[in-house]
């Protein structure tokens, strides 16, 4: 479990976190979104114990980040932004080194446990400089999960990555999010949909969304719906209930926008109006904005 209280970073006169505070539960897979700057990194890497924070209390599984970091990594792993990798060691060499300074006992059944969850056998012994970015970018999560810890911290994972590497690094993160916490950044968010069942939204150093993505999505989506409809039915018609914007015409087929008036639920209305008219009504729904929309609607505020 992760725990952040006031948190709080100053670089210089900079604020680059400003009084953050949230919590990921056991067994969440949580995105941490953010444009550049906003103040995603730096608060990972006081997580991790990269950097201390100027004020506030972050706690790993109950441990004070600050007071005790070692058992802190301990309970951690942690995947930044650039990918830290030794390329004239092979995998194995490089994991071998990680389990060393972890000081894990039998390094090489870790070793091979992980490297099948990552898969990464077939690469196992050839030089990590030859690798491909996806290969790379799985021996990364390889090295943050080879001592088994309970909560992974990912930054960017699928940076660079092509949209087969994505898709195979984002199953991996599913797997992995099975048995473990994970906070996990990224710029891509269909990624965070498909992965994530929260997100928390940092702008300005500031949570300006900490939610359920369903209920993120409910609660800022607003109350337009959109109608199909076909027959003589002119669009003004629809203004009784709100402003109406034309989407589509064409041979007889209408599609529009309506926004209420009034914040409230209008489909039922619209409906009991269609069917008064006699008119063909073919599709009536709330419109709802898509997690890209939102992220920009909560980040230009």
């Amino acid at each position: 479990m992760i725990e952040v209280s006031s948190l709080v970073k100053y670089y210089g006169d900079i604020r680059a976190v400003d009084g953050v505070s949230f919590e990921v539960k056991k067994g969440e897979v949580v995105g941490f979104l953010g444009p550049n700057g906003a103040g995603k990194t730096t608060t990972m890497q006081i997580l991790t114990g990269y950097l201390n924070p100027t004020s506030g209390r972050v706690l790993i599984d109950g441990i004070d980040v600050v007071e005790e970091p070692v058992k802190v990594k301990e309970r951690i792993g942690y995947l930044p932004e650039n990918t830290p990798l030794y390329e004239d060691l092979t995998p194995y060499d490089f994991l071998e080194f990680v389990a060393s300074v972890r000081g894990i006992g039998n390094g090489r059944k870790a070793i091979k446990e992980t490297a099948e969850l990552c898969g990464i056998m077939d690469v196992l012994y050839r030089s990590i400089g030859t690798l491909s970015k996806g290969y790379r970018q799985r021996v990364g999560i390889a090295q943050a999960i080879l001592h088994n810890p309970k909560i992974l911290i990912l930054d960017e994972p699928t940076t660079g990555l092509d949209p087969l590497q994505i898709e195979e690094i984002r199953q991996l993160i599913k797997e992995l999010g099975k048995e473990k916490t994970v906070l996990l950044s990224t710029h891509i968010l269909p990624e965070v949909e498909q992965t994530c069942s929260r997100v928390i939204v940092i702008n300005n150093g500031k949570i300006v969304a900490d939610s359920a993505i369903e209920t993120l999505k409910g609660e800022l989506s607003g109350t337009s719906v959109v109608v199909e409809y076909r027959g003589e039915l002119p669009p003004e018609s629809l203004s009784v209930f709100g402003s109406v914007q034309t989407l589509k015409t064409e041979d007889g087929l209408y599609s529009i926008r309506i926004t209420p008036h009034e914040s409230r639920d209008i489909r039922e209305d619209v409906f009991r109006f269609f069917k008064e008219k006699d008119a063909v009504l073919l599709e009536l729904y709330r419109e709802r904005k898509s997690l890209e929309d939102i992220f920009r609607q909560l980040t230009e505020q």
